[in-house]
């Protein structure tokens, strides 16, 4: 059964495509996978709805009441409206923290409709290691691109200069572009690009699929290669876009894997201590994505605070103590913790509690130095 006369809808009802992002870019992303009956969705954004998106995000617009909702939770609704039968997963939260490697190793296609270089270096990042591909969109006004990062031949970080690696420490929401915008006079982004920008993606998503499983009907992709839509002067162009440095620590694949029946819920002592009986050897467990902070000092006063949160609550945590939110972030020193071994104070803690998500990879190292990786529920 074929699609449109291209895409075989048998092989568009067993795929599975993850969406990093749900703004403008990312509500015409789904929309479109919904129409083209993809079977298998993940929508990955931390953000609510805010009034701001509405007017340039067609599912947000379609759900009534969506303001101060998750906008996971409102692009799931619409996408139901246009798709009943999608098997769909919604994740509240932050691709650099909050998705298993698990996970990602089952999807087919990542598509990245984020707004910054950390997100986009975040989903390079996972993807690398689950030797997963993933489609980056960019918008702006009414110009837009899309390029193609595969593992073993394209990678994100490696395009990265200096000066975008300074500007990648910032991080801004969505709705925070917007508004600084809208204080200018103008909008960062607008439906009409968005919607040419993600029907790229998505065109783009189910080729690598297709030359994925299918085995004839192949199809010419932008791998390597980055597209690029000017809509103002009405022109667009192909170009060659590569870049793979074969020191990147990006490319690291994390392979193989042994899988374990435990769960994040279980306790890190739990989990040490059946490590070590597998591997007769005691073992400690990297915090590679979110490092645990156990307190904050003062720089001024010396004075210490417990915190006990992964790195990414720290700011929340000042923000609403009152006998610390009288100071910056930038005031205090962090007290990280980077590993989880037998003897740390952490160790009487869950793995959700260390900030670990579920379906995670975890990185381990024994005492002799012997590294492996480990997957669990």
């Amino acid at each position: 059964m074929m699609t449109n006369n291209c895409f075989r809808q048998e092989l568009l009802d067993t795929a599975k495509i993850m969406v990093v992002g749900c703004g403008a870019l990312g509500n015409e992303v789904l929309k479109n996978l919904a129409l083209m009956k993809v079977g298998n969705i993940v929508v990955v954004d931390f953000d609510n709805v805010e009034a701001e998106n509405l007017q340039r995000s067609v599912l947000f617009s379609e759900i009534e009441n969506s303001v101060g909702r998750p906008k996971v939770d409102v692009a799931a609704e619409a996408i139901k409206k246009i798709n009943p039968e999608t098997n769909l997963k919604v994740i509240n939260g932050d691709i650099s923290a909050d998705v298993g490697l698990g996970l990602i190793r089952e999807i087919d296609v990542v598509i990245g409709c984020v707004d910054n270089r950390w997100a986009r270096y975040c989903i390079n990042r996972v993807c690398m290691r689950a030797g997963v591909p993933w489609i980056d969109g960019g918008i702006s006004e009414l110009e837009g691109s899309v390029k193609i990062f595969e593992p073993g031949k394209n990678c994100y970080a490696c395009s990265l200069s200096n000066e975008d690696l300074n500007e990648m420490r910032k991080r801004f929401s969505c709705v925070g572009n917007i508004r600084r915008a809208l204080q200018t006079g103008s909008a960062p982004t607008t439906p009409l690009i968005a919607s040419v920008i993600g029907s790229v993606q998505v065109q783009e998503a189910l080729k690598l699929i297709h030359n994925k499983y299918a085995q004839d009907n192949k199809f010419e992709t932008l791998s390597g290669k980055m597209f690029f839509y000017d809509g103002k002067h009405l022109t667009s162009a192909t170009v060659d876009f590569q870049a793979f440095d074969d020191d990147c620590p990006h490319h690291e694949k994390w392979e193989p894997i042994k899988e374990f029946l435990f769960t994040n819920n279980n306790k890190a002592s739990f989990i040490l201590e059946i490590l070590r009986q597998n591997s007769g050897s005691n073992v400690v467990v990297s915090l590679i994505n979110d490092k645990f902070v156990e307190s904050v000092i003062d720089k001024e006063t010396d004075e210490e605070y417990p915190v006990n949160l992964p790195a990414r609550f720290i700011e929340r945590f000042i923000t609403n103590d009152p006998s610390l939110n009288k100071k910056p972030l930038s005031s205090y020193y962090q007290k990280e913790v980077a590993e989880i071994h037998r003897d740390s104070p952490q160790s009487e803690l869950t793995l959700k509690q260390l900030g670990i998500p579920e379906r995670e990879v975890l990185k381990v190292r024994d005492m002799r130095g012997k590294e492996y990786y480990i997957g669990i529920r």
